[in-house]
């Protein structure tokens, strides 16, 4: 399908739109020059318009799709160069309301394609606006139906008091063990199958806790401190519980964490787990565990790669409890590939009869560099995500669980969302505050991205480890010169 420009380059938010209508799909961008004429055009298209007008501004799209046309314009008025934004975001809605009528679909959270709406909500709230007010605004300025602004209400409501408990010389630790046992299909994180880099773990361990004492020093230096303490991945039960050991009593002798309010290690792939590592994360300071099924449905985990069964995670699941954890998450992606209505239906209720305090409903992303993606899409779309989130949302919100982080990603099946939810007092402080980029996140390890927050000067810069493994190994000593930026970041608080 053709997308035509015309006297604009809106390109990111433009195809951001059209795949809420046309997902996972390539299209041929064109700009339409002095010599345009549509009768030049074969096929489907999208032709998008900015036209300035003395004292004010013209935006049209005309789409075509499988023989029938739609069209719509907009009129702006006030100084052209002021209206680069606005003019954006009402192309954009004309593009969404033709493509609506074209295809008959609503996609509910409007045109709004970035990844923190909650974020939005919150602004709205500290300007004193209230809940009806913000319905009507996003609903009227974004096209976002009630239903969707309903549950960002909700988790902004749950995040209020948390985000008011932050201290600005507090910052998220975030350790990354990029390793897993195999590759689901439609991951695309930084991660590798431990066969095929078994021999550089020893070598990334001894670096990693180099890198855990060089980072602690110069944050006690610059007088900041970790509130949380976030081992992510991969999967970081991949590890040996020495292993994991190690890299945990160095956290410990080398940070404070005398004012940690929350510790969570991913032990996702049940079978990664085993009660010696568990006891190991214990020990080491963890009050918080993650056991991922992803499904409960052996067929569906077998089709997207996964090596562990239903049984594997349950057991799993109770060995966490008999270690001491008290507090458990668990994530699911509605939308797999092999899944059902009813299958996944399943899967949330077992997973609230085992009480888990979190349980994050994912929705499938057909990202660009997961297997499932190069494999083909056809079967994937076709997954009645939709419904599936609406059950979760309906049935966790009856059995007593709150939303308390919403995020949304690219190419999500039925223009759905990922959202955290939480029995009360259980919710995730490193999630809120990383997601709303309220605190500072230092990141070590392999595909570490460290976020610099300066809410009152209103700065946020990102200083990155390297990506893999083996970069990681041969650049270290570049890479540790790299975090210097970190203290130059606070100097100029």
């Amino acid at each position: 399908m053709k997308l035509i420009f015309s006297k604009n380059d809106f390109k990111y938010e433009i195809e951001g739109v059209m795949k809420l209508f046309i997902p996972a799909t390539l299209f041929d961008i064109e700009y339409a020059d002095a010599g345009f004429s549509f009768a030049d055009i074969q096929g489907d298209y999208a032709f998008v318009r900015r036209a300035d007008q003395n004292d004010r501004v013209l935006v049209y799209a005309l789409c075509r799709l499988a023989g029938k046309t739609a069209h719509k314009r907009a009129f702006l008025q006030g100084n052209t160069r002021d209206l680069e934004n606005e003019c954006e975001l009402a192309l954009c809605k004309c593009l969404y309301k033709c493509l609506s009528r074209l295809t008959g679909k609503i996609p509910e959270w409007g045109v709004i394609t970035g990844v923190r709406p909650v974020k939005q909500v919150n602004r709205l709230l500290s300007m004193g606006m209230t809940d009806d007010g913000i319905r009507a605004y996003m609903k009227e300025r974004y096209l976002c139906s009630d239903k969707k602004t309903d549950i960002a209400l909700m988790t902004a409501h749950t995040q209020k008091p948390l985000l008011d408990s932050l201290d600005e010389r507090s910052f998220g630790l975030y350790i990354s063990v990029p390793f897993c046992p195999t590759r689901c299909s439609y991951c695309s994180f930084v991660s590798q199958s431990v066969g095929s880099v078994r021999h550089l773990i020893p070598e990334y361990v001894r670096l990693l806790c180099e890198e855990i004492e060089t980072t602690a020093a110069l944050c006690e230096k610059i007088g900041i401190y970790p509130d949380s303490v976030y081992f992510g991945g991969g999967t970081p039960t991949t590890l040996s519980a020495s292993q994991l050991s190690a890299v945990m009593d160095r956290i410990a002798r080398c940070f404070d964490l005398s004012r940690v309010r929350e510790y969570t290690v991913e032990a996702g792939r049940p079978d990664t787990i085993t009660e010696e590592k568990l006891l190991a994360v214990k020990s080491g300071g963890a009050t918080r565990v993650s056991i991922n099924p992803q499904s409960l449905s052996d067929d569906v985990l077998k089709a997207i790669g996964r090596k562990h069964t239903v049984r594997q995670f349950l057991e799993s699941y109770d060995l966490a409890r008999k270690v001491g954890f008290e507090c458990i998450n668990t994530d699911i992606i509605a939308g797999l590939p092999a899944d059902t209505e009813h299958g996944f239906e399943n899967t949330v209720n077992t997973l609230i009869d085992k009480k888990a305090e979190n349980i994050t409903v994912h929705t499938l992303s057909i990202k660009r560099a997961a297997r499932l993606n190069r494999e083909g899409t056809g079967s994937a779309l076709k997954n009645p995500a939709g419904a599936m989130v609406a059950y979760a949302t309906d049935r966790l919100l009856a059995s007593g669980y709150r939303p308390y982080y919403l995020y949304r990603q690219k190419n999500m099946l039925e223009n759905q969302e990922n959202i955290g939810w939480a029995l009360s007092g259980k919710e995730s402080l490193y999630n809120i505050y990383i997601m709303e980029e309220v605190q500072t996140i230092i990141a070590l390890g392999a595909g570490g991205s460290t976020k610099l927050v300066d809410k009152k000067g209103g700065r946020l810069e990102r200083v990155f480890n390297y990506k893999y493994p083996g970069e990681y190994i041969t650049g270290f000593e570049e890479m540790i010169r790299r975090k210097g930026r970190i203290g130059d970041f606070y100097a100029k608080k």
